[in-house]
């Protein structure tokens, strides 16, 4: 019976021992830093231990992408690079968004444009001829495309639709020595002519007089006049300027900022004055 006795008292003092030590170590934790060193230490060595039990998680994920079929893997590649696409496209108009909110000008044309619609298209085709600036698109009247829709990069205007058939188009390009439209200086509001020059790296800047604030390195964007093309869609960037004696005008170059020659995947633009033309039809 004492031996009963003994145990249980000899059980009971380790109890309130082991007790009294939780409680001295929380104490110390709450009140001091001293353990914070055996923290970093016990970090340290648990590491190794959860590594090795993750294990089998990515086991499970490098089979699971092993298993991926290829089809799936390049159907989810094109779908992110068409939404990528559409993002950059609306993205566009918040520069000339900023530079009219500096100015204080009326927004009520850029702020419809916000709300332009896109639609996603392919190229399928080029022009043979070097000095004709045209390319095919996978899109025509089945989808609503129509003569003079603006076409569009993910860097900048890319031209005009200027034949429409059933299931294709024939687009002009900004580059074509036949094609200009209207620009302005994104930095001041300067209005001027941005022609094509048969090169899809250059375009020239028509009909700016010598004593114009204009300087190498300022981005031009669509001025919307003519109602061709919306305001607001990045054109370009001065690349060079010079004057000739006797000259009225400057001879300026442009870099053109969509990839003219490059780009695959393009925007059909749908402005809110073409949907509220649809309508009054």
């Amino acid at each position: 019976m004492r031996n009963v006795f003994s145990r249980s008292s000899s059980l009971l003092r380790k109890l309130l021992a082991v007790i009294l030590l939780a409680v001295t170590l929380m104490l110390v934790d709450n009140f001091t830093l001293w353990l914070k060193p055996v923290y970093s230490a016990a970090d340290s060595l648990a590491r190794p231990l959860y590594w090795i039990a993750n294990i089998p998680l990515r086991v499970q994920e490098w089979s699971a992408n092993i298993a991926t079929p290829r089809s799936e893997i390049e159907s989810d590649n094109l779908r992110l690079s068409k939404e990528s696409l559409i993002y950059h496209g609306q993205l566009q108009r918040m520069s000339d968004l900023a530079a009219e909110n500096l100015r204080l000008r009326r927004l009520l044309n850029a702020t419809e444009l916000l709300q332009d619609s896109v639609l996603v298209t392919e190229v399928i085709g080029v022009s043979a001829n070097p000095l004709r600036h045209t390319l095919t698109i996978d899109r025509g009247t089945d989808d609503g495309v129509f003569v003079g829709q603006p076409l569009l990069d993910a860097e900048g205007l890319m031209g005009q639709i200027i034949e429409v058939h059933k299931r294709h188009s024939t687009a002009l390009l900004i580059t074509d020595s036949s094609h200009a439209l209207p620009v302005q200086v994104l930095r001041n509001g300067l209005r001027s002519i941005a022609e094509g020059s048969a090169d899809y790296n250059r375009m020239n800047l028509k009909f700016v007089s010598p004593t114009a604030d204009i300087r190498e390195g300022d981005k031009l964007v669509s001025s919307g006049l003519g109602e061709l093309y919306p305001a607001g869609y990045p054109v370009g960037t001065v690349l060079s300027i010079a004057s000739e004696p006797g000259d009225n005008f400057l001879k300026i170059d442009i870099d053109p900022s969509a990839e003219i020659d490059r780009s695959r995947h393009l925007l059909l633009l749908y402005t809110s004055r073409d949907s509220a033309a649809d309508a009054a039809k």
